[in-house]
């Protein structure tokens, strides 16, 4: 990824090997089970059937970002936190263009814990609006996730 790469906190393909395993609980949500082709990381997610339809065997790309904004970082050096933010994203296509451009379903979230595990292994979980996420892997692939902060998760086929 280009310029905006220094946006994406984490980034890795995934094949799905499940779909609601323990039973659909609702009607337009379903909960996938997949493992990373690169850095041995297993992934739970709640996701939008309607909108992001994904079946068994099937391979995605996923990446969290710290923002949807794009650019180099020292473009907008002299912004606050608020203005690096306003914009980016609008349903009326008038808000400048970001990392949303690019994927095919995008949510919004926050990271709510970080198991510590195993010295190795780490769980980052984050909530997306009640939609849930687990991503377990080594601490080494997943340094820039941090406890607290928004998130967005972005998927595409």
């Amino acid at each position: 990824m280009s310029t905006n790469a220094n946006n994406i906190v984490f980034d890795d393909m995934f094949d799905i090997s499940d779909i609601d395993k323990e039973g659909k609980k609702f009607d337009r949500v379903s909960r996938l089970y997949a493992h990373s082709q690169n850095y041995d990381v297993e992934l739970t997610l709640d996701y939008n059937t309607e909108l992001f339809p994904l079946q068994k065997g099937q391979k995605f790309a996923l990446a969290l970002a710290s923002s949807l904004a794009t650019g180099a970082p020292s473009a907008n050096a002299d912004a606050t936190e608020e203005e690096k933010g306003k914009d980016v994203w609008r349903p009326d296509g008038k808000g400048r263009r970001g990392l949303e451009e690019d994927w095919d379903y995008v949510m919004y979230g926050k990271v709510y814990k970080f198991d510590g595990g195993t010295s190795e292994i780490v769980t980052a979980y984050a909530s997306f609006g009640g939609l849930l996420m687990s991503l377990t892997g080594s601490f080494r692939h997943m340094t820039s996730i941090v406890l607290g902060d928004p998130i967005y998760i972005l998927l595409r086929r």
